[in-house]
């Protein structure tokens, strides 16, 4: 039903817009609770319950209904559900309006969007430059 609510555009907007990636090789279900470690490359949905570690060589999704409580390093990490941890991003880390952070981000780039509950520290550095060297001249 809330599938059909969402294709005519009557949906009550508590995912905030949110939908699950169609490119995503792996996908936790809604109904799945997981503990232990996730590592590997790709993107990662994650619908269910996870407690644990994630170490990611893509980007991490946390659905409108899932909850984490993980520490999770990822290139990219989009947060529409529940997550407490400590999360590490090369990239970005982005919580959307029906999402929610307890713990402390390190990430090159750091959205809230309004209605989002973020609780903890943030580092926002953005990725170093590399910048060619002169030689001076004495």
């Amino acid at each position: 039903m809330r599938s059909l609510l969402r294709f005519l555009g009557l949906a009550d907007g508590r995912a905030g817009g949110y939908t699950t990636p169609s490119h995503a090789p792996t996908i936790i279900g809604a109904g799945m609770t997981m503990k232990g470690e996730i590592k590997g490359e790709g993107t990662v949905a994650m619908l269910g319950s996870f407690e644990g570690d994630i170490v990611l060589e893509g980007t991490l999704h946390v659905g409108p209904e899932a909850h984490v409580d993980a520490n999770i390093a990822a290139t990219a990490i989009v947060v529409a559900g529940t997550v407490r941890g400590n999360l590490s991003a090369n990239t970005r880390v982005e919580i959307l309006a029906t999402g929610s952070l307890t713990g402390s981000v390190r990430s090159g780039s750091f959205t809230a969007a309004d209605g989002a509950m973020v609780k903890g520290d943030l580092w926002v550095e953005p990725a170093a430059t590399a910048f060619p060297t002169t030689a001076q001249a004495s």
